[in-house]
């Protein structure tokens, strides 16, 4: 995995990309308007895959713009800050269609976090034959929770040098952080998808989730009586709206603080009493009059409603646990009693 240490000129849509970058958002959507949209794609996809800027090559590039680097901060670009800058100009579907295959782990920050899912042993066994330098670069760009656990791997003599390279570091230039993505995507990501398996049960599990009760419940005493050994290794992997009451409250007002509009009152509306307390004692005084109001407020609603806003809960649920923002309960935790 070679690493190429020299900086590389910016092309003129690499200049373009940091310009917009600089004059914001909003400037920038108002600026795209009057752009064709072979013109946008050019500068958006170039915005992706851009990363951190340093400052003095932001100075150098946009020299009428010292201002708003003086102060010595860079600027960074990333498929997130291009999607919003779109957002003011175009419909979703355009958007998606500019933006294309940017989202997937081929590219930018995206392999990162594609990466950081991958099991640390499997990691760091493909790390272990690259220079101490390239394991501190990529370790340097994961996750901390990730990295922590990936570092102890190397064992305490190597785990020292390369800690060492990591402190002395610095920032990594945008081509030697693009070298390391194309090679992790394409050598590392590609051979790991290409190995793994879909794992049925889950792929069932996630799907029960989802399922109204009242169908899962017909469903489940069906296969219980013809496959009884399946149906409890699927039961293993679910985590439905009533598993919720297992998370602890800090865990409860983290995903509450991310529901958007009356999501949590529409789910909370048909969620079983217990269900109800659970995420009621997490809020404040405050808080819970509040949410119990705008509850009251709703009139009837529909369970398909009701089912979806639980569902979206437990994609949130699900995606800060895969953050590792939180925990999910499992059977390990359950209290063993005489």
């Amino acid at each position: 995995m070679p690493i190429a240490l020299d900086d590389i000129p910016l092309s003129g849509v690499e200049k373009a990309a940091v310009l917009f970058l600089c004059i914001g958002e909003e400037r920038g959507s108002a600026m795209m308007k009057k752009m064709s949209r072979t013109e946008i794609q050019s500068v958006i996809q170039a915005m992706s895959r851009l990363g951190t800027i340093p400052a003095a090559t932001v100075d150098a590039v946009i020299r009428e713009f010292s201002q708003t680097v003086s102060g010595g901060a860079g600027v960074e670009g990333s498929v997130q800050v291009a999607e919003r800058m779109l957002s003011g100009i175009m419909s979703d579907d355009a958007i998606s269609e500019i933006l294309g295959d940017l989202r997937s782990p081929a590219h930018g920050q995206n392999v990162w976090d594609a990466f950081a899912a991958v099991n640390e042993q499997t990691i760091a066994t493909w790390l272990s034959g690259e220079h101490d330098q390239t394991i501190a670069a990529i370790l340097s760009k994961m996750k901390p929770a990730v990295s922590a656990r990936v570092l102890p791997l190397f064992g305490p003599e190597r785990m020292g040098e390369i800690t060492m390279r990591m402190v002395g570091l610095g920032t990594l230039s945008r081509n030697v952080v693009e070298n390391l993505e194309a090679v992790i995507a394409s050598d590392f990501l590609s051979a790991a998808t290409r190995k793994s398996n879909v794992d049925p049960h889950q792929r069932l599990a996630d799907m029960f989730n989802k399922m109204d009760a009242n169908a899962f419940e017909g469903l489940s005493s069906e296969l219980e009586s013809r496959i009884p050994e399946e149906l409890e290794a699927i039961k293993k992997k679910m985590f439905t709206f009533d598993d919720m009451v297992k998370l602890d409250g800090a865990a409860l007002q983290r995903i509450m603080r991310m529901a958007e509009g009356n999501t949590l009152a529409l789910a909370l509306r048909g969620a079983k009493a217990e269900v109800r307390d659970a995420f009621m004692s997490a809020l404040t005084q405050r808080m819970r009059e509040m949410l119990e109001t705008e509850m009251k407020e709703m009139g009837a609603v529909l369970a398909r409603e009701t089912r979806e806003a639980q569902a979206s809960l437990i994609d949130i649920t699900n995606d800060l646990a895969r953050q590792e923002v939180i925990r999910l309960p499992s059977n390990e935790d359950e209290l063993i009693e005489d």
